[in-house]
């Protein structure tokens, strides 16, 4: 027996039934409500509690079935997959924001080591060029799904990374634990086809949409302490912005 969300429908409204139970339902989703792996009830027995027709019902699962956030399954019924993560754009790391909100992430480092700096890493960090700099690569998942790939460059003196735990810490949490005191920094978004192997580890098809974010940090003595260079899946991730009329 699947689950079925608190929905309320509003028959004088002028949002059309099926976006009404559509969007209530990601909510659901969003809140923790509905968790990944729940089956919810299926269209007839949804539709008769609800007292819309089925096409209706229909209309609304599909709607969610193509936002990535309900599956179909033969012989399973109708699933709920994962809720789309929404990252406020400030001066956090990811990791931080998962945890906040109550996801669970977890890390695998793919490579960490030290390289001499080219030209646009030595200009995004403010140092020669050819300078021995921190090479980071690491993938991060919630739950079993991976969610984004993680490029990082740091000055070699800014913290050892042979000595901390990057599976289970975020890279800005142990940059705090250093001493060093992030205050601002400079950010990009924007967007790009996956190449074959961003394709590979996120799970995604070669050439799908991903999500880029680039950023560098600085600390509170204007020092340059970390470049990144980061992707992630769209269907599961979002920036957020305040706008503020000045």
């Amino acid at each position: 027996m699947g689950q079925s969300p608190s929905i309320v429908i509003n028959r004088s409204s002028p949002v059309p039934l099926y976006f009404q139970v559509a969007e209530q339902l990601e909510q659901a989703i969003v809140d923790g409500e509905l968790a990944p792996g729940d089956r919810i009830a299926n269209e007839v027995a949804l539709a008769s509690e609800l007292g819309v027709s089925r096409p209706t019902m229909r209309q609304a699962i599909q709607l969610l079935v193509d936002k990535g956030l309900l599956v179909r399954k033969r012989g399973v019924g109708t699933q709920v997959v994962h809720g789309q993560i929404r990252r406020p754009v400030e001066l956090t790391s990811l990791h931080d924001d998962l945890q906040r909100a109550g996801q669970s992430p977890h890390t695998e480092v793919l490579s960490c080591r030290r390289v001499e700096s080219d030209e646009p890493i030595a200009q995004e960090l403010r140092i020669p060029s050819g300078s021995v700099v921190w090479s980071l690569e690491r993938l991060r998942f919630v739950g079993d799904e991976p969610l984004a790939l993680l490029h990082n460059h740091l000055p070699i003196d800014v913290l050892d990374l042979d000595a901390v735990d990057l599976e289970e810490s975020g890279l800005y949490e142990c940059l705090r634990q250093a001493g060093v005191q992030l205050r601002v920094a400079n950010q990009q978004i924007g967007a790009r086809r996956a190449e074959a192997r961003e394709a590979r580890l996120l799970g995604e098809r070669r050439g799908s949409p991903l999500l880029t974010m680039t950023r560098t940090a600085f600390d509170s003595t204007g020092r340059a302490v970390e470049y990144g260079t980061h992707v992630y899946r769209p269907e599961r991730y979002s920036f957020e912005v305040t706008l503020v009329d000045r």
